[in-house]
Formats: C-alpha cells, structure tokens, sequence
C-alpha cells in the first residue's frame, strides 16, 4: 500500500469534488481519513449493501455494474483516479445501486460518513459541488439509457469506445487507458460477445480503430463519432 497522502498534496484535488475546500478543511480530511488499496478484480462494495463512508480514488480504476437475474454484468459506469463513488448512496440513506469492483490495482482515500456529512455542513460550496456531479451522474445515466433503446449495436458500440477514451484518456502509445475484456464491452453494449467480438473487426476493418489485445486505438475519430451518432 502507499503511504497516506496529504488531500492538499493529491495531484487529484484540483479536478476533484475537493477542489474548493479551504486548506483547513482539506487538512481535516486528511486527518479523518484512512487508506485502503485493492487488488485487481476485487469487490469493494454489493449492491444493495449501505455503504458507512466514500472511497475517493487516488489511483486506479473501478467498475459500477449490475448483476442480471442469470448473473451477466452490465456495466453502468467507470470510476477513476479524481472520482468519488458511494456518496449518493449516503445522501438518499439508500442501499448501493450497484456492485463496484476493481479493474486494476486500486488506492483509494476512505471518509467515514459522519466525517463526509460534517464537511458538507462546514462548506456550503462543496455541498454544492456534491449536487453537481450527482446530477452529471443521473445525466449521463440518462444518456446511456436512451442509447442502448435509440440506437443499433454498432452505435453503441462506437460510442462506447468515445466515451472510454473521454474516461481514461490515452497510454503513451496512444491507445484507450484501459484494458476490458470483449465480454466486458459487449456487456456495456448490451449484445452477446460474439456480436460484439464481429463489430469490433468490423470498425478495425473500416480503418475507425486499431486492437492490440485487449487494449483499442481510436483511429478516425470523426468517423467514429459519425458512426455513433454523436455530433458537436
């Protein structure tokens, strides 16, 4: 495990939720908090579980999904290093609407609930930042939702690879940051892997991405976006 960081040394805080707080509030947190890491694949919290605090990432990164009646993964979202995750469950005193796991090695800064409610009460504008990326959440939610009805498997295919490359950004040689499986992806596609496995060599094939792996290159992007209907 790394040793604790200081929330006013995080290399994070500045494109965090934290990012308003006063040097005396952050070094409360600092001081509130503990530290926790978690290997690669590795549960964090069950859904429907109540969650006694939040995990801001420090570094790494993390799934939230949904098991169906057979116990195929659907993928809601992706957490990484800057996100908090556990919060909206603590606001609404409602169980966690999804499962979150670990899809690397993951470190994470742990506040108990009674410590993350005393911070929302000492600072009206992190409370307000808190509103803002809930409702950026329900938003992109809401998003998704009328993907996976409005548009064909290709589609969402597409713009599942932009929406990737926006999360995690590119490694150094340029491909997605992120490395999931083609059951992963057809998961978020909402189609059997086989499907999936075929449109993936179709868009490689169209020149729009490159694969290595399991790691993808975005290589026409404009066309990309043009396959999945997603304009300026």
């Amino acid at each position: 495990m790394e040793p604790p960081v200081n929330c006013q040394l995080c290399k994070n805080h500045p494109n965090s939720v934290f990012n308003d707080l006063s040097a005396e509030s952050l070094d409360k947190i600092s001081k509130l908090k503990s530290c926790v890491s978690f290997k690669k694949g590795q549960t964090i919290l069950q859904e429907g579980a109540r969650p006694q605090g939040v995990y801001c990432i420090h570094k790494g990164k993390l799934k939230l999904f949904k098991l169906g009646t057979e116990g195929k993964e659907q993928i809601m979202r992706f957490a990484t290093a800057g996100d908090m995750v556990g919060y909206r469950s603590i606001l609404s005193d409602e169980p966690i609407s999804a499962s979150i796991s670990a899809l690397d090695d993951t470190y994470c800064c742990y506040i108990p609930k009674s410590s993350f409610f005393q911070v929302i009460q000492d600072n009206p504008k992190f409370s307000l930042n808190v509103l803002k990326l809930s409702c950026q959440e329900l938003g992109e939610a809401g998003k998704m939702i009328t993907s996976l009805a409005q548009k064909n498997v290709k589609e969402r295919l597409a713009e599942i690879f932009l929406i990737l490359r926006a999360t995690f950004g590119e490694d150094e040689d340029g491909f997605v940051d992120i490395k999931l499986t083609r059951e992963e992806i057809a998961n978020m596609v909402g189609t059997a892997t086989e499907s999936a496995i075929r449109l993936i060599s179709g868009l490689r094939a169209e020149g729009l991405i490159e694969t290595k792996g399991r790691k993808v290159k975005i290589i026409d992007r404009v066309a990309l976006r043009s396959e999945a209907l997603v304009f300026e």
